[in-house]
């Protein structure tokens, strides 16, 4: 396994790989866990070549967001990935990946500036830019990333399609601990008390994916009993909505395009789920 700190590397050793090789890409910005494992796994299934990213991006943190105190555990993340066997790490340095006067991002008008985009406006620009120039640089064939981060899933698979980039963004389903919180690298933040309390998010999850199994359709009544069993619990809610695959949202749920997303505060700790359905 290749480790490589530089851009002129990344692009030495990229320009290495036969063209009849297929290459998976898995953008992380380490403290990598289980989930990010799992991506690894479904990418080392499908190509020759599986290249992993470790890079705290800046861009994508607002002013008053955990920049500075995001987990940063390198050592331990390159000891992972060698293990589950990706081909090469990409590490890059700030001042690599940013110069000063920056060609300018934003994201899509009408995705990307509600739900998440609301409380972080600068987010997914900053999410965009990023995978952006490590797409240029590694050159996947394929890109995975979780389907906890729904929003961010659309947003890439609208800019692979806006840019015509010949890339496929293979959403991979969510991991769960075994308390069934989604796994996340912010989850550490959590004390045990606020980690009981988080627990009611995937329980609602839960209890919503029930009444659709058992026929029930109406966003209305589906999301009245989603705040019921939020507001069990002494928890921040940013957002409960059902949404379709344009983030609009819906009156009734049509299977295989409608999501339900959860964003919510405990503590000081923001944490995402969501039911595909």
């Amino acid at each position: 396994m290749r480790v490589i700190q530089s851009i002129c590397e990344m692009r030495h050793y990229r320009a290495g790989i036969a063209n009849d090789k297929t290459i998976g890409f898995v953008a992380t910005m380490g403290a990598l866990h289980q989930g990010h494992l799992s991506l690894m796994k479904a990418s080392l299934a499908e190509n020759d070549y599986t290249i992993v990213s470790i890079f705290v991006n800046p861009t994508q943190f607002g002013a008053n967001e955990d920049f500075g105190a995001y987990p940063r555990t390198l050592e331990a993340d390159i000891a992972l990935c060698e293990r589950v066997g990706v081909s090469a790490i990409f590490a890059p340095s700030i001042d690599d990946m940013y110069e000063d006067d920056e060609v300018g991002f934003s994201a899509p008008k009408k995705m990307g500036y509600i739900l998440e985009g609301f409380d972080r406006p600068t987010h997914f620009a900053g999410v965009l830019q990023i995978v952006l120039k490590l797409f240029c640089l590694i050159k996947p064939h394929r890109a995975y990333f979780g389907q906890k981060d729904a929003q961010q899933v659309l947003i890439l698979q609208k800019m692979v399609r806006d840019l015509f980039l010949d890339i496929h963004i293979v959403p991979c389903p969510i991991q769960r601990d075994s308390d069934g919180l989604a796994l996340s690298s912010r989850n550490i933040y959590l004390s045990a008390s606020e980690r009981q309390k988080a627990l009611c998010i995937p329980r609602t999850i839960e209890l919503v994916k029930k009444r659709i199994l058992q026929g029930e359709r109406e966003v209305a009544t589906l999301r009245e009993i989603a705040l019921q069993s939020l507001q069990s619990e002494d928890i921040t809610l940013f957002y409960a909505q059902f949404c379709n695959h344009k983030l609009e949202p819906i009156t009734h749920i049509v299977e295989n395009k409608s999501i339900f997303l959860i964003a919510a505060k405990v503590g000081q700790t923001r944490l995402l789920d969501n039911l595909w359905i």
